[in-house]
């Protein structure tokens, strides 16, 4: 009975995760414009859909990734802060690696390429807010259901 109140536990706090992971980067990719958002309700629908869409895409780009990561924090009982943020930026940087979503860069006299594109680190802290949500609601009792 402890391990299905935990899975229904997991579950809820991986939808929060991608729900605030998709905000994070709604207001990563709008950055500027944010600030501008007035009282007319199709500006403020545009930004949710935003959010719905980037949330969608996190648990798309990261869905087994996450799942393996969640089942071995459970397994080891893996309850660090900061391994649940660092598992979240690994996850996201790899899912946009792997995915193809890095773009390419013309070569230009005037200034290099940056080593890491802005996209890059919109996904690690998107994977990062990703991790400390998730660790705030499931993963800080990681492994507890089993008792000792």
């Amino acid at each position: 009975m402890a391990l299905l109140g935990r899975i229904i536990v997991i579950l809820f706090a991986l939808f929060m995760a991608a729900l605030a992971g998709g905000i994070a980067a709604a207001i990563a990719l709008l950055g500027v414009e944010v600030h501008v958002i007035g009282p007319d309700p199709l500006e403020h629908a545009f930004f949710w859909g935003t959010a719905a869409f980037a949330s969608g895409v996190t648990v798309l780009v990261g869905f087994l990734p996450i799942l393996i990561a969640v089942v071995l924090a459970e397994a080891y009982s893996i309850r660090s802060l900061l391994i649940h943020a660092a598992a979240g930026a690994a996850i996201l940087l790899l899912g946009y690696y792997s995915a193809g979503f890095s773009r390419s860069y013309e070569e230009s006299i005037d200034h290099p390429p940056p080593p890491i594109s802005r996209e890059a680190e919109i996904a690690a802290a998107v994977g990062v807010v990703f991790g400390f949500t998730y660790w705030l609601i499931a993963g800080r009792n990681a492994g507890r259901w089993r008792g000792r």
